[in-house]
C-alpha cells in the first residue's frame, strides 16, 4: 500500500507527455496554469530516448536500441547486472538510477524551479507491465514474460522512483511528491490474448511502494480491472474518464471505499488528443464531469468527492501543437476552477 497524500480538492493538474521541444518553455507552462499541483513533462517529441519507455531505460540490464526498438539482450549472460539491480534494491542504493538530461530533459529542467505554491509535485516513470511487455528478447518475447526479469525490472523502477521523489525535494522544495507509473499495458489483465499474471503485477507494485516513501499512483488510459488496481491501494489512480468513466463507475463501492481511505481519483475529463477536444467546449466537459460526480454522490458525499478528485486531461498531450495543449491544459484548469467555487 502507498502512503496517501495531501487532499487535492478537485485541483487541476497534467498527465506526462507535452509536444514542446524546448523544455523551459513546457516548465514554464506546466507552472503557469497549475503552479498549485504542477507535473513534470517528458517531451517525446525531442527524441528517441524521451519516448515512454526508452526514457526509463538508461539503466535497464542488457539494453539495446536496434531500428528504433528497444531490446533485451538474452544472448549474452546478463547475472551480474541483474544481481546488481537486487543489491542496489536491497541496499537502497538508489543514486545510479538517475534521470539525464538525453532521457528526461523536462525532468531536469524542472529541477531548476523553485516551487513556492506548489502543494505537491507530480512526475511519471514507466510502469514494470508496460516496460516489460514492450521489451522484447533474441526470441521476441516481452521480458515481462521472464520471472525473473520481471521481477528485477519493477525492482529497478523502484530504484528510479526512489531517486526521482528525492530529487523533486532536494532541488524544488515541495514537501509532498507523487511518482505516477504509467501503465496502459494494465488493459490487458484478463485478456486471454495479452495475458498479464496478476499476483506478478501484485508482487512489483509492493517492490514499488516498499521503497518509496512519498505517493505513488497509476496511471492506465484504458479499461482494465479496476477492483484490481483499487485493491493494490495507489496514492492516486489516474484514468481517461472522458472515454472509460462509464466503465470505471461500475466500480463504485471500491472506488468510494478507496477515496474514503485517502486515494485520491484523478479525472481525466479533458480529451488529450486535439482533434476529439476541438469537437467540445469547456461548457460541454464540464457538464460531462457533472455527470460523473452526481452519479457517485448519489452515494457519497459531495465534500469527500471534491477533496480526493483531481481534473486533468485524458493522458499525456501529444498529438497538438504548443497552443491545443495549452487549451486542453487551461480546459482542465477552468473545469476545476468551476468545481472548486461550488464548494465555497
Amino acid at each position: 500500500m502507498a502512503k496517501m497524500i495531501l487532499s487535492p480538492h478537485s485541483l487541476a493538474t497534467g498527465i506526462g507527455a507535452l509536444p514542446h521541444t524546448d523544455p523551459g518553455e513546457a516548465c514554464r507552462d506546466i507552472l503557469e496554469i497549475f503552479p498549485e499541483f504542477p507535473y513534470v513533462p517528458t517531451l517525446p517529441e525531442r527524441g528517441l530516448l524521451e519516448r515512454i519507455v526508452f526514457n526509463d531505460s538508461e539503466q535497464l540490464p542488457g539494453r539495446m536500441i536496434r531500428e528504433e526498438r528497444l531490446l533485451f539482450n538474452s544472448t549474452t549472460d546478463q547475472t551480474a547486472s541483474l544481481e546488481q539491480v537486487y543489491m542496489d534494491y536491497f541496499e537502497g542504493n538508489f543514486t545510479p538510477y538517475g534521470l539525464h538530461k538525453e532521457y528526461a530533459s523536462g525532468f531536469i529542467e524542472m529541477m531548476t524551479r523553485n516551487l513556492p505554491c506548489a502543494k505537491v509535485l507530480k512526475c511519471q516513470l514507466t510502469g514494470p507491465v508496460t516496460f516489460g511487455m514492450q521489451v522484447v528478447d533474441a526470441n521476441k518475447r516481452p521480458i515481462y514474460y521472464d520471472a525473473q526479469l520481471a521481477d528485477v525490472l519493477s525492482k529497478m523502477i523502484a530504484l528510479k522512483a526512489r531517486w526521482c521523489e528525492m530529487e523533486m525535494r532536494q532541488k524544488t522544495g515541495v514537501a509532498e511528491t507523487v511518482v505516477v507509473l504509467n501503465e496502459p499495458y494494465l488493459a490487458s489483465l484478463g485478456s486471454s490474448v495479452v495475458p498479464v499474471d496478476q499476483e506478478t503485477v501484485r508482487s512489483g507494485w509492493e517492490d514499488i511502494a516498499a521503497l518509496v516513501e512519498g505517493g505513488l499512483g497509476i496511471h492506465c488510459c484504458s479499461n482494465t480491472d479496476w477492483e484490481f488496481v483499487l485493491d493494490l491501494r495507489p496514492s492516486l489512480i489516474s484514468i481517461d474518464a472522458y472515454a472509460t468513466a462509464k466503465e470505471f463507475l461500475l466500480y463504485a463501492d471500491a472506488i468510494i471505499a478507496y477515496m474514503e481511505q485517502g486515494g485520491i481519483v484523478a479525472w481525466g475529463i479533458v480529451p488529450a488528443e486535439y482533434k476529439i477536444f476541438a469537437t467540445e467546449t469547456t461548457e460541454s466537459l464540464y457538464q460531462r464531469y457533472l455527470a460523473v460526480r452526481t452519479q457517485l454522490c448519489a452515494r457519497m458525499p459531495e465534500d469527500l468527492f471534491d477533496a480526493q478528485s483531481l481534473i486533468t486531461p485524458s493522458c499525456g498531450i501529444r498529438f497538438a501543437d504548443r497552443n491545443g495543449a495549452l487549451a486542453i491544459m487551461q480546459t482542465a484548469a477552468e473545469i476545476s476552477g468551476r468545481i472548486r467555487h461550488r464548494e465555497k
